[in-house]
């Protein structure tokens, strides 16, 4: 065989993924506050990037940009303030060279922080003074002066520190209250406390003790029905009966009055006064210290009705990101590049800069796109309600935008749609398809779940529905359902089952009686 050497030209695609586009990616999938933190981040990297407001003048001098009624918008700012943002006006000015590239979320908008001030004032604190408001010029963020809210563990620890003097006492309860959960119950075990502090577990328990005489009552318990002691006994409510039936809390949650009169021996009467004390006692004592502050949910998308009774599809400009490429800037600092790493510098931060914008702005027309398909196949449900609501999945909105399942299931990842029914995240609306009967059209399984819901809602103590009963109904109603998939969505509305539902009504019955 012949051995020679030769050259060959050949021509093949792939994909090569480029940081620029892993970035993309990244971003598309990301919630607002995440990307909020994110372009904060490069605008704190890249000094070619600026943030524009509301009230934010030309960053570029007008000289400079161009004045008349034919000048151009500037370069980057690809949210201009006059620019509408439903679907047709955005399409009609974003760029299409991006399809199917995907960024973030789009952060909330943010207003430029005051500088810190070295001192206060009585003028800038009350905002006194030229322009009437604080240091310069800008009034002061008075939230920075909220006092900070109580947690569990400072409010126990004030209170214990006055019912123990000795030093190690205190040690101990400063261990046990700081392995305090939300809940006000004590998540680390005393025979861990004793061997990590070096005490004898007898000592440990007596401190414990102390701990749990503190306010709010029921705090420092290790399980429900300890916590649940703790407050009877400070009702002078805990009597041996009592006992009995924090023993068996499992029939309690099961409604067996009958079994559980039987151990304690007392009568139906007693017993509904028992199940009463019960009712009115605080399993989770310390949630109501509150935990990490409550991060209100901000729509990517507005629903509304137009005159025309169609339905009008718009970005929430508030959510929108307010980033310009400052491109006289960027002109200024390459002139006055002395050497090749300076000019490589500005090089790459204009280009990271025009693909951070371009990424934003393809992200916003992605949205659009698939809130806008999604808003017209589940038109139903805006109108109707819940019982309207479609099967849908991530294909059958993919192929009618002309995108991957993967784009659109990143698009829908912690968005969210402020429609006339509320705000839904924009996953709730693609649901599994449950099957109707022979000539019926398919149902949502949203909408299976409600309409289960309702029956069991409308039930008296009389008309308990079995699983098997709830099956039939729903199949005389045209929805090919098996009974284990609705025992599933009963299960998932944490609805009990017809036994515990029938018991819970006869008590009440007998009561109201």
């Amino acid at each position: 065989m012949k051995v020679s050497h030769r050259l060959e030209m050949r021509q093949s695609q792939s994909l090569v993924m480029t940081p620029q586009l892993l970035q993309a990616i990244k971003l598309l999938q990301l919630s607002t506050v995440d990307l909020a933190a994110f372009v904060e981040t490069e605008l704190e990297r890249n000094p070619l990037l600026e943030r524009a407001g509301d009230d934010d003048g030309p960053i570029n001098p007008p000289e400079e940009r161009g004045t008349g009624e034919g000048a151009e918008p500037a370069a980057g700012d690809w949210l201009p303030d006059d620019m509408a943002s439903d679907r047709g006006a955005i399409e009609a000015r974003l760029d299409t060279s991006l399809d199917n590239v995907f960024p973030d979320d789009a952060p909330q908008r943010r207003e430029i922080e005051a500088e810190p001030v070295a001192g206060l004032s009585a003028t800038s604190w009350s905002g006194v003074g030229p322009g009437g408001s604080g240091a310069g010029g800008e009034a002061p963020d008075l939230e920075s002066y909220v006092a900070e809210a109580e947690s569990l563990q400072d409010f126990v620890l004030r209170q214990f520190q006055l019912a123990a003097s000795d030093p190690v006492d205190r040690l101990i309860g400063a261990a046990l209250i700081d392995g305090l959960d939300d809940a006000g119950y004590l998540a680390e075990s005393i025979e861990d406390v004793s061997d990590r502090l070096g005490v004898s577990i007898e000592r440990t328990e007596a401190v414990l003790r102390l701990v749990q005489a503190c306010e709010p009552t029921g705090v420092g318990a290790r399980n429900l029905a300890e916590c649940l002691k703790l407050q009877l006994q400070d009702m002078n409510r805990f009597d041996p009966c009592m006992e009995i039936l924090l023993d068996n809390l499992p029939l309690l949650a099961r409604r067996d009055f009958a079994a559980l009169r039987k151990l304690c021996g007392v009568d139906e009467e007693d017993m509904a006064e028992m199940v009463d004390d019960i009712r009115r006692l605080d399993p989770k004592p310390g949630l109501r210290f509150g935990g990490a502050p409550v991060q209100p949910v901000v729509p990517d998308v507005l629903v509304r009705r137009a005159p025309d009774l169609t339905w009008l599809v718009e970005l929430n400009t508030e959510v929108l990101p307010r980033v310009l490429l400052n491109q006289t800037y960027a002109a200024r600092i390459s002139a006055h590049a002395r050497n090749d790493a300076e000019k490589t510098y500005v090089a790459d931060c204009l280009q990271s800069a025009n693909w951070l914008t371009r990424s934003l702005e393809q992200r916003a027309k992605t949205i659009l796109k698939v809130a806008s398909e999604i808003v017209r196949r589940q038109d139903a449900f805006l109108v109707h309600g819940v019982e309207h609501l479609k099967p849908l999945n991530l294909k059958t909105i993919a192929d009618a935008i002309g995108m991957h399942e993967s784009t659109v299931s990143r698009v829908t990842s912690n968005k969210y749609i402020s429609t006339p029914r509320g705000l839904f995240e924009m996953k709730y609306f693609f649901t599994a398809s449950i099957a109707g009967t022979p000539g019926g059209d398919a149902h949502s399984a949203e909408a299976v779940r409600h309409r289960i819901k309702q029956m069991i809602d409308a039930e008296t103590a009389d008309t308990v529905l079995s699983d098997d009963a709830i099956v039939q109904k729903l199949k005389d109603s045209g929805v090919d359902i098996a009974r284990r998939t609705v025992a599933k969505y009963r299960e998932g509305l944490r609805i009990p089952s017809s036994v515990e539902r029938r018991r819970e009504k006869q008590a009440l019955t007998s009561r109201q009686a």
